[in-house]
């Protein structure tokens, strides 16, 4: 059995495994890489019409986003999923592509003017649903036979619906062994999904270490920290808008919402509405509720045995068309608004900012992390002024956080996870988080706990036969001059000026890197607005 570390090796996205056993080659995971990027994803060795089987732990597009791509260039085989994954997968594979078609689109735009080659998206939409075909959805706990001298069985994972560990038995040369796939390790005491299944067996883990660096703080009850939050914004007359990731995150809050309204928690603002005003969390929420009792908690099943669905509740409204979205911000009512992207970098939630970031009475909160260079960021660092759809924006609106609410586990849960195998597993590789923590993470294992744990490089490759590396994989890291112009075209005198102004820039954000709030805010927003005006 060989192993071969593809994607998210001393990187947190894309994840991608190949593994070569029994005369079968099985892909473990094939994700598409999302943000900043050190060291690049390495390519599938093989064709992938030679693939047998993919294996996916679980929906997010770190994870899945390539699959249709595999098809799209000749993969007919097999994915196998829970049941829960594979319904999410149908949908967001398709929303991935829609994005994909839609930049395709705007970059062709560009293209023509300029007279540059035409841009062709990774997939379309056809492939997307011709990957939803060929996906083999199964329950947790089910041993699986896959081929001989293979067998495979999904373990609750605790960190998204459906989301799985994956126990692989491999028998060759008449020897059994066993190997564990982690997958995203689930945050504990998640208020729907339950708490990661401990798993007591294993031979070789690779385990991811995302948060393997950190501990999270105490869980608050978010419960009366969003009732203080809608009491206020609503007393002002204002509305609380809420960017939410559509998968995950967005049930989550309607969880919140419904206990805030089941406990009449909000005094004087009876039956407020809420809107979910994005087409897919709709669906993801409607596939949440299908698979509630199976993939639930404790308290959630309590709910539903007093016939109670802990994610719906009476004033909750769900927005499909866009005349819909436009509607909400017609009703001058005091209102909650759930919308994607979670960062705010595209999708309806930029029109709710629009229309609510100039109210003092309004509130804009966050419920997830945003990344450097968002929309999201630059308004929680405190930028006075935004730029949307041609529009200059003064945010006058309140903007806050609630701090603390993550689907992964911390470096305690980690450990923890790890520490439930009866016996310390031969190696474990530690993967899915940034390159310092790989390395971080996999040394605490090794001088703190015990283990020979390594954390691989891309396209690094294991021989368990051998018990040894026969690739040690690539340490090169992608060029930070790519940012500016990796392009080999020849370049204008103007051009090289503007590179050079943008080099020039980067220092200048460097210098600027112990500033205030408010002065790194406004230097934010201008930015900003000088990138609306020439990204055209």
């Amino acid at each position: 059995m060989k192993l071969t570390f593809l994607g998210a090796a001393h990187e947190v996205t894309g994840s991608s495994i190949l593994m070569e056993a029994c005369g079968r080659r099985i892909l473990i995971d094939c994700g598409m890489e999302q943000g900043p990027d050190i060291y690049e994803n390495q390519p599938l060795p093989i064709a992938p019409g030679e693939l047998d089987a993919i294996l996916l732990t679980h929906a997010h597009i770190d994870h899945s986003g390539r699959i249709p791509l595999m098809v799209k260039q000749g993969f007919a085989g097999p994915v196998y999923a829970t049941t829960a994954t594979a319904q999410l997968c149908s949908i967001m594979l398709r929303d991935s592509a829609h994005i994909q078609e839609f930049e395709a689109e705007w970059r062709n735009r560009k293209a023509k003017r300029a007279g540059s080659q035409p841009y062709v998206p990774l997939y379309t939409v056809e492939d997307a649903m011709t990957a939803a075909q060929q996906f083999r959805p199964y329950p947790y706990d089910r041993i699986i036979h896959l081929f001989e001298g293979i067998e495979i069985r999904f373990n609750d994972a605790g960190h998204l619906l459906g989301s799985a560990n994956i126990e692989v038995w491999v028998t060759e040369n008449g020897k059994t062994e066993l190997i564990v796939f982690s997958g995203d390790i689930g945050n504990k005491h998640q208020k729907i999904i339950r708490n990661p299944q401990p798993l007591h067996e294993a031979d070789y883990v690779v385990m991811e270490c995302t948060y393997g660096d950190r501990t999270h703080q105490p869980q608050e009850d978010y419960i009366p920290l969003l009732a203080d939050v809608l009491q206020k914004t609503f007393d002002r007359g204002g509305n609380v808008v809420i960017p939410c990731f559509a998968v995950g995150r967005t049930q989550q809050l309607l969880y919140f919402l419904s206990q805030v309204k089941a406990r009449g928690l909000v005094k004087g603002h009876d039956h407020f509405p809420v809107y979910v005003d994005s087409p897919l969390a709709n669906e993801a929420t409607n596939i949440f509720r299908k698979n509630i009792w199976d993939c639930c908690n404790e308290r959630a099943r309590a709910l539903l045995q007093q016939g109670v669905n802990p994610i719906s509740f009476p004033d909750l409204v769900t927005s499909v068309t866009s005349d819909d979205s436009r509607a909400i911000n017609a009703d001058r009512h005091c209102k909650v608004i759930l919308s994607a992207s979670g960062m705010c970098e595209a999708g309806r939630i930029r029109h709710h900012l629009k229309h609510n970031l100039w109210r003092p009475e309004c509130t804009v909160l966050f419920v997830g992390y945003q990344s450097h260079g968002t929309l999201g960021r630059a308004l929680l660092e405190g930028t006075p002024v935004v730029q949307l759809f041609g529009e200059e924006i003064t945010v006058r609106a309140h903007i806050q956080k609630l701090e603390g609410m993550s689907s992964h586990a911390d470096k305690l849960g980690l450990i923890e996870w790890l520490g439930n195998f009866e016996h310390k597993p031969k190696k474990v590789f530690v993967v899915h988080g940034d390159d310092a923590v790989c390395d971080s993470f996999s040394e605490r294992l090794r001088t703190e706990c015990g283990y020979d744990a390594d954390a691989p490089y891309p396209g690094a490759e294991y021989d368990f036969a051998l018990g040894r590396w026969v690739v040690e994989g690539s340490r090169k890291r992608k060029q930070p001059a790519q940012a500016f112009g990796g392009d080999e075209r020849p370049q204008s005198a103007a051009y090289q000026k503007l590179l050079a102004a943008g080099k020039r820039l980067m220092l200048v954000i460097a210098h600027n890197r112990g500033g205030t709030n408010k002065d790194l805010g406004r230097f934010a927003g201008q930015l900003n607005e000088l990138c609306e005006k020439w990204d055209r």
